[in-house]
């Protein structure tokens, strides 16, 4: 349960109302992910974030979309939000990881997540 009411697409107004039109229509969805929904409660914030999210993940640019969200999911795992985990690894798969690369995805994840705390704990710096 979020701490704040999302914005339903029944209610949604002005810009708040165009900003998921183009949400849908992008994400080749019939709805509005609960993200965007409670964003909405401050529509400046829905629209900055939208446009954000498109600047970076959407355009064109030296990282392929794969790569930019095997990325994502990496952050995502770390910090442990299971909302942005399971988004981008849907996304992942349907750029074509199979479930193989996924899981080595994983264990690259699990591995540095492990040796960073190692190197945190121990104040270990570079040579």
């Amino acid at each position: 349960m979020t701490s704040v009411k999302m914005v339903s697409e029944q209610e949604a107004t002005g810009r708040v109302s165009e900003v998921y039109e183009e949400i849908r229509s992008v994400l080749a969805s019939d709805s509005v992910p609960p993200l965007y929904r409670t964003m909405a409660a401050s529509p400046a914030i829905l629209e900055a974030n939208w446009n954000r999210k498109r600047a970076i993940m959407d355009e064109p640019g030296k990282l392929d979309s794969l790569t930019k969200h095997i990325i994502a999911v990496a952050v995502s795992a770390t910090n442990g939000c299971h909302y942005c985990t399971e988004a981008h690894l849907g996304a992942v798969k349907e750029l074509g990881l199979d479930d193989e690369a996924v899981v080595e995805l994983m264990a690259v994840v699990d591995l540095l997540s492990g040796f960073n705390k190692f190197v945190e704990g121990l104040q270990i710096g570079p040579d």
